[in-house]
Protein backbone atom coordinates (compact mmCIF):
# COMPACT_ATOMS: atom_id res chain seq x y z
CA UNK A 1 0.00 0.00 0.00
CA UNK A 2 1.48 3.51 -1.19
CA UNK A 3 0.45 5.97 1.19
CA UNK A 4 -0.53 9.91 -0.55
CA UNK A 5 2.50 12.28 -1.13
CA UNK A 6 2.03 15.38 0.36
CA UNK A 7 3.01 18.38 -1.71
CA UNK A 8 4.18 21.89 -0.23
CA UNK A 9 4.14 24.70 -3.04
CA UNK A 10 6.62 26.95 -2.26
CA UNK A 11 5.20 30.99 -2.50
CA UNK A 12 9.21 31.97 -1.40
CA UNK A 13 10.33 30.23 -4.83
CA UNK A 14 12.20 33.52 -7.04
CA UNK A 15 10.44 34.07 -10.25
CA UNK A 16 12.74 33.59 -13.25
CA UNK A 17 13.76 36.77 -14.70
CA UNK A 18 17.55 36.41 -15.83
CA UNK A 19 18.69 38.85 -13.57
CA UNK A 20 21.69 38.77 -12.07
CA UNK A 21 21.98 38.75 -7.83
CA UNK A 22 25.38 39.61 -5.91
CA UNK A 23 24.52 37.01 -2.56
CA UNK A 24 27.91 37.40 -0.75
CA UNK A 25 31.33 36.83 -0.94
CA UNK A 26 32.65 33.27 -1.06
CA UNK A 27 34.20 32.94 2.07
CA UNK A 28 30.70 33.81 3.45
CA UNK A 29 29.83 29.50 2.95
CA UNK A 30 32.16 27.26 4.06
CA UNK A 31 32.88 24.02 1.79
CA UNK A 32 30.30 21.19 2.79
CA UNK A 33 27.98 24.13 3.86
CA UNK A 34 24.51 25.26 2.72
CA UNK A 35 23.02 28.72 3.40
CA UNK A 36 19.67 30.63 2.90
CA UNK A 37 19.81 33.28 0.60
CA UNK A 38 17.51 36.06 1.30
CA UNK A 39 16.01 37.47 -1.61
CA UNK A 40 13.64 40.99 -1.82
CA UNK A 41 10.21 40.34 -1.50
CA UNK A 42 10.56 37.50 0.87
CA UNK A 43 12.27 35.58 -1.96
CA UNK A 44 14.40 32.61 -0.43
CA UNK A 45 17.23 30.26 -2.34
CA UNK A 46 19.61 27.67 -1.12
CA UNK A 47 23.56 28.04 -1.69
CA UNK A 48 25.53 25.28 -1.59
CA UNK A 49 29.43 25.51 -1.34
CA UNK A 50 30.79 21.71 -2.43
CA UNK A 51 34.36 21.51 -2.77
CA UNK A 52 34.75 25.34 -3.58
CA UNK A 53 32.17 24.95 -6.61
CA UNK A 54 29.00 26.87 -5.85
CA UNK A 55 25.48 26.15 -6.51
CA UNK A 56 21.78 27.07 -5.62
CA UNK A 57 18.36 25.72 -6.11
CA UNK A 58 14.84 26.76 -4.51
CA UNK A 59 15.27 26.66 -0.98
CA UNK A 60 12.21 24.47 -0.01
CA UNK A 61 11.30 20.57 -0.12
CA UNK A 62 8.25 19.86 -2.44
CA UNK A 63 7.52 17.42 0.17
CA UNK A 64 6.64 19.33 3.31
CA UNK A 65 8.17 22.20 3.13
CA UNK A 66 11.35 21.66 4.87
CA UNK A 67 14.18 24.24 3.96
CA UNK A 68 16.65 22.35 2.31
CA UNK A 69 19.75 25.13 2.85
CA UNK A 70 19.67 23.03 6.86
CA UNK A 71 19.70 19.19 4.96
CA UNK A 72 22.97 17.18 4.70
CA UNK A 73 25.07 17.67 2.27
CA UNK A 74 26.73 14.43 0.39
CA UNK A 75 28.59 15.71 -2.93
CA UNK A 76 26.01 17.13 -5.18
CA UNK A 77 23.26 16.01 -3.47
CA UNK A 78 20.84 17.81 -0.33
CA UNK A 79 19.08 15.79 1.35
CA UNK A 80 16.26 17.02 3.53
CA UNK A 81 16.30 16.82 7.41
CA UNK A 82 12.54 16.08 7.79
CA UNK A 83 12.35 13.22 5.52
CA UNK A 84 15.31 12.17 4.05
CA UNK A 85 14.30 13.19 0.00
CA UNK A 86 17.62 13.43 -1.86
CA UNK A 87 18.22 16.19 -4.38
CA UNK A 88 20.81 16.55 -6.99
CA UNK A 89 22.19 20.18 -7.18
CA UNK A 90 23.23 20.33 -10.35
CA UNK A 91 20.14 19.80 -11.60
CA UNK A 92 17.28 19.94 -8.88
CA UNK A 93 16.56 16.49 -9.96
CA UNK A 94 14.59 14.69 -7.22
CA UNK A 95 15.86 11.45 -6.35
CA UNK A 96 13.37 9.92 -3.77
CA UNK A 97 10.27 10.78 -5.96
CA UNK A 98 10.10 11.05 -9.47
CA UNK A 99 8.18 14.25 -11.08
CA UNK A 100 9.33 16.17 -7.35
CA UNK A 101 12.09 18.47 -8.65
CA UNK A 102 13.23 21.52 -7.47
CA UNK A 103 14.73 24.49 -9.73
CA UNK A 104 18.30 25.47 -9.87
CA UNK A 105 19.99 28.17 -10.56
CA UNK A 106 23.06 29.15 -12.42
CA UNK A 107 25.87 30.60 -10.03
CA UNK A 108 28.63 32.66 -11.08
CA UNK A 109 31.87 33.80 -9.25
CA UNK A 110 33.54 36.77 -9.98
CA UNK A 111 36.58 38.49 -7.94
CA UNK A 112 35.11 36.54 -4.96
CA UNK A 113 31.74 37.53 -4.83
CA UNK A 114 28.83 35.22 -5.45
CA UNK A 115 26.08 35.81 -8.51
CA UNK A 116 22.83 34.00 -8.25
CA UNK A 117 21.53 34.22 -11.98
CA UNK A 118 17.19 34.48 -11.24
Amino acid sequence: MQLPVDTFRNPRKPRREGRAVTVGRTDDVPPGRGATVDLEGGRELALYNVGGQFFATENFCPHRGAPLADGRLCGHIVECDLHGWRFDLRTGQCLTRAGKDIESYEVLIENGWIIIIV
